[in-house]
C-alpha cells in the first residue's frame, strides 16, 4: 500500500484582491490539469482554494478556468490579505482535505504565504519553480505521485530539480507567465464547498497599513504582446529601438545590465531577477543570451535576435537571427516595417 494513500488531488491557491483573481492562479490550474491527466489511474482532481470575503460568486469563474472543485473560505477576517489569518485558514484546509500537492503563485503574497503554511505543516517547499512534471516511472513503481519541480539556482546559472518523497503535500510556488493559460470554458461544471475555519483568535498580531501605490504612467511588460528587448549591445541606439517598438505597437524591455547601466527602469527588466514574459513576438537586440535573461523570455512564441557576435547564446533559442550591429540593423528594420505597413 502506498504511504500517502489518504492524500489525493492537486490543490491550487487562488489568489484574489478585491474580488479580482490573479492570472497566475489560472495558469497554475491549467498546468495542474496537465499533471492530473498524466496520471489518470490516480483519479486526482484539480481543486482551487479561494480565500476572502464575499468571494463565493467567483467559484464558478475558477471552475470555468479548469478546476473540478473549489473550496471557498469566506470570512470577514480574510477581506484583505493577512499573513496570520490566511496562513491559519489555508493550513486548516490542507489538514482537513489532505491534498497530494499544493501550488501557489510566486507573487509577493504567495511568497509570503506558502512558506509559512509549509512550516506549519512541517513539509518542504520549492520556491520560484519554472517547470513541474510527474515522475511517471516512480508512480508506476510505488503507486505514489511524485512531482519533479525544477527551479533556477546559483543566480540562474544552473537549474535544479527538487523532489519531496517523504512528506505531503508537495508544495511549490511558481512564477507568473511560466505556464500557458488554457481557454475558458463557461460550460464546465464543478463542486463548490464552503469551509469554515476555527480561529484561535480574531485579534491581529501584526497591524499592517496598506499603502496603495500611485499608478505609474508606464506599461506592464508582462501583458505586452510584442516586446523589443534591449541588451548592452543596443544601449547606443535605444532611440531607434523605441521606434521599432512604436512601429510594431510593442513595448521596450531590457536585460539586467541595461538597468544597472542606468538606461531603463527596473520594471522593464526581463529575466530571473526581473519579470517573466510570454509575448507573441520578442525581438532581442544586442542581448547575449545569458541563462538568467533567457529564463524570463524563452517561452515567447517567436524570438528574433540581432547580435554582432555570430556565436551569441541567444541564437540557440531564436527562431530567426541576424548577425550585425544593432545601430546598423535597427534603422533598416524601422524602414522595412514602414514600407510593409504602407503596402
Amino acid at each position: 500500500m502506498a504511504r500517502f494513500e489518504e492524500y489525493k488531488d492537486i490543490f491550487v491557491f487562488v489568489e484574489q484582491e478585491n474580488g479580482n483573481i490573479a492570472e497566475v492562479s489560472y495558469e497554475l490550474i491549467s498546468e495542474a490539469r496537465k499533471l492530473v491527466a498524466s496520471i489518470p489511474e490516480f483519479g486526482y482532481k484539480v481543486v482551487g482554494v479561494l480565500l476572502g470575503e464575499n468571494v463565493k460568486e467567483k467559484a464558478q469563474e475558477v471552475i470555468s478556468h479548469g478546476a473540478d472543485k473549489v473550496i471557498v473560505v469566506d470570512d470577514a477576517l480574510l477581506k484583505d490579505y493577512s499573513t496570520q489569518f490566511y496562513a491559519d485558514a489555508l493550513t486548516q484546509v490542507v489538514l482537513a482535505h489532505k491534498p497530494d500537492s499544493m501550488l501557489t503563485g510566486a507573487t509577493p503574497l504567495g511568497r509570503d504565504l506558502a512558506p509559512r503554511v509549509a512550516a506549519r505543516l512541517n513539509v518542504g517547499l520549492t520556491a520560484d519553480a519554472t517547470k513541474i512534471e510527474v515522475d511517471l516511472e516512480y508512480a508506476k513503481e510505488t503507486g505514489e505521485s511524485l512531482l519533479d519541480v525544477t527551479r533556477p539556482t546559483f543566480g540562474g546559472n544552473l537549474f535544479g530539480t527538487i523532489v519531496c518523497k517523504d512528506t505531503r503535500p508537495q508544495m511549490a510556488t511558481i512564477r507568473p507567465k511560466v505556464f500557458e493559460l488554457a481557454p475558458t470554458d463557461t460550460t464546465r461544471t464543478g463542486e463548490v464547498e464552503e469551509f469554515t475555519p476555527s480561529w484561535t483568535t480574531t485579534d491581529p498580531q501584526v497591524f499592517v497599513e496598506k499603502v496603495i501605490e500611485k499608478v505609474k504612467a508606464d506599461v506592464d511588460i508582462t501583458k505586452a504582446n510584442i516586446l523589443v528587448g534591449a541588451g548592452r549591445g543596443a544601449e547606443n541606439c535605444l532611440d531607434v529601438l523605441q521606434k521599432v517598438a512604436d512601429e510594431l505597437g510593442g513595448v521596450v524591455c531590457c536585460t539586467r545590465a541595461v538597468v544597472e547601466d542606468g538606461f531603463l527602469d527596473k520594471d522593464r527588466q526581463v529575466g530571473q531577477t526581473g519579470k517573466t514574459v510570454r509575448p507573441s513576438l520578442y525581438i532581442a537586440c544586442g542581448i547575449s543570451g545569458a541563462v538568467q535573461h533567457c529564463a524570463g523570455m524563452d517561452k515567447s512564441d517567436l524570438i528574433i535576435s540581432i547580435n554582432r557576435d555570430p556565436q551569441a547564446e541567444i541564437f540557440n533559442i531564436s527562431n530567426m537571427g541576424f548577425v550585425g550591429d544593432c545601430a546598423t540593423v535597427l534603422p533598416l528594420l524601422v524602414e522595412s516595417i514602414k514600407a510593409a505597413k504602407a503596402e
